[in-house]
């Protein structure tokens, strides 16, 4: 979506949220409206009403908003000013309060806009006319607090969304019905590979056996690939003391985001769970002389990190508290940057592809922004130098980016790449940064071949990013129909009655042998429920095994897809080792 289709989007939105307001306030003369902004989809409202709304309620309000569209009102904006604001608005306490904090701000007046006889308080932008709004959908309830604050009173809020046309409403809801089907939040816990717990809190999975199994191949893969290009290996505490992080800067760009361990007014020393490796790999580097000979070094580690996101920010396995992931860092001579950061973009390209994550990235070059210099590492020539080099290296890969002024990290430029879930919400999946700044903070050095010390370059990079984060967007991606590789039970044997339970036992093993995870269902059930379940499970094969495949030495195939083929079970060994081989 570009900029101006984003605006109109805004302005479309944002009008419908004042006809729901209307209608709202025409049905329930009672109720006092707070803010209806539009959203990435739709638009939300705000409001206090003695009663709670029900779906009903809401095909009640709907019905008001499009007999209002069809009136075809005209958008007027109008100034007036404090006095005639607070008189307006006089019987609607949270208005009163916006408008006084307005005043408080400076301002002399206020803006409001009027849809037929409905006038609110609002800056705008809006469409000229209501007329271009076609058909409406109010999707769903819950409860807000005032101003984001559990401090203050709890609202309702109403989501909605609209469109031109019915059809483009129906192809959203559509779109919308099959995006939640494979909601890695729901799917994910159908199948048994996560669960959350009250008990255990907020952003804190638990990976069951068929999760943690496939992180686990997940996590194999990527250190025998990191492995054949020079990676070595490390392994840092969770923890350390605060000392660490005010050396590498965490403690004053970053502090608010990371778990504290103890009390600064009444410990000695005060610890905190890390929430990146850096500064742990750096302390192993600095622990012996370094000379050019040694560069590049590569460091890699697979993380379990902690951070503390609000807890508005938290969803299934996308957004967590505590998780795993592909660190690494490479420490390189000035005159080996680019090689490197191209050495690191190949491999994140070789993993992506290999996962199936690779359509539909897009990448972001993240600049400082030099107005916030409290959010950086003051030194506007170290970020001009490393944001030329980055945006060299980006240009001679002909990587297709934008730009993001403030989005850097706080100690140096990086390429993000982006990838959006089924709702169609962006994410930073992995990330890859050149770090200027560490290094001197650390003071780390080379021996170069003048025989001088020198300062290295760091590259901060994931391979392969969060894994739990992978995870869910592989759910998505397959709707939980893993590749062959990654599946957590590969082959299901199913004896057609009870009676081949025996000779099905051989049947495992000999797959077993082969490195296959199977799995043996000898319960007492009709063939049909036991293929149904296989095929819930998102089981890639089940093989059935009767009297007419024992007599013949055969087994009858059959895939998720329902494709059935009776072949030599050797015959198909050696083609699912073929698929599993080559990551098909």
């Amino acid at each position: 979506m570009d900029a101006k289709e984003k605006e109109y989007n805004e302005k479309f939105w944002h009008t419908t949220a004042h006809v729901f307001a209307s209608a709202l306030t025409q049905l329930y003369p009672n109720a006092k409206i707070a803010i209806g902004p539009a959203i990435e989809e739709g638009f939300h409202y705000d409001f206090d009403l003695d009663q709670a709304l029900n779906p009903k309620d809401l095909e009640r309000i709907e019905s008001k908003m499009r007999y209002i569209l069809s009136q075809k009102d005209k958008m007027i904006q109008k100034d007036i000013s404090i006095n005639e604001a607070l008189k307006l608005f006089e019987n609607n306490p949270y208005k009163i309060e916006m408008i006084r904090d307005l005043e408080i701000a400076g301002a002399e007046k206020i803006s409001t806009y009027t849809t037929g006889n409905f006038t609110d308080m609002c800056k705008g932008p809006h469409l000229d006319s209501t007329g271009e709004i076609g058909a409406v959908k109010l999707m769903k309830s819950s409860a807000a607090y005032w101003k984001g604050s559990d401090k203050n009173k709890q609202l309702q809020r109403v989501y909605g969304i609209s469109f031109k046309t019915q059809k483009e409403l129906d192809d959203y809801i559509l779109a919308k019905a099959n995006a939640e089907a494979n909601d890695h939040n729901k799917l994910g816990r159908e199948l048994e590979l996560f669960t959350t717990s009250d008990i255990i809190g907020q952003g804190l999975p638990l990976l069951m056996p068929k999760g943690a199994r496939v992180i686990q191949l997940l996590q194999r893969f990527v250190e025998d690939e990191e492995e054949k290009r020079g990676y070595v290996i490390t392994k840092t505490p969770i923890m350390a003391k605060s000392d660490l992080y005010k050396i590498s800067g965490h403690w004053d760009h970053y502090k608010d985001g990371m778990f504290i361990l103890g009390d600064e007014n009444k410990d000695k020393e005060i610890f905190a769970l890390r929430p990146m490796t850096c500064p742990f790999q750096f302390m192993i580097y600095k622990n012996s002389t370094k000379s050019y000979r040694d560069l590049p070094i590569r460091y890699a580690e697979t993380s379990p990190l902690f951070r503390n996101e609000s807890s508005g920010e938290m969803h299934g396995l996308i957004r967590v508290r505590q998780f795993t992931i592909s660190e690494g860092h490479l420490i390189v001579a000035p005159e080996q940057l680019e090689d490197e950061f191209k050495g690191v973009v190949d491999l994140i390209n070789y993993v992506t592809k290999t996962i199936g994550l690779d359509k539909g990235i897009t990448y972001r070059f993240s600049k400082w922004n030099p107005a916030k210099k409290d959010k950086y590492i003051d030194n506007p020539d170290a970020w001009d130098h490393s944001q030329k080099a980055l945006k060299k290296i980006l240009d001679d890969l002909k990587i297709d980016y934008t730009e993001a002024d403030g989005e850097a990290a706080f100690y140096g430029p990086k390429l993000d790449l982006q990838y959006k879930n089924v709702f169609g919400k962006e994410d930073t999946i992995i990330t890859v940064q050149i770090d200027f700044a560490l290094p001197e903070r650390f003071d780390m050095t080379f021996i170069d071949k003048d025989g001088q010390k020198k300062r290295p370059y760091v590259i901060h990079r994931t391979s392969i990013g969060c894994y739990e984060r992978t995870l869910a967007l592989l759910i998505e991606k397959t709707g939980g129909n893993f590749p062959l590789w990654l599946a957590p039970e590969q082959i299901r044997v199913i004896p057609l009655s009870e009676k081949f339970v025996e000779n099905a036992k051989p049947i495992c093993e000999k797959l077993i042998q082969n490195g296959f995870r199977v799995k043996l269902d000898d319960k007492n059930e009709t063939l049909g429920n036991k293929i149904r379940l296989a095929q819930k499970e998102k089981v890639p094969y089940a093989l059935v095994l009767g009297q007419k495949e024992i007599e013949a030495g055969t087994v009858a195939v059959r895939d998720r897809a329902g494709k059935q083929e009776v072949m030599p079970l050797d015959a198909f060994i050696a083609k699912a080792l073929k698929e599993v081989k080559e990551r098909a």
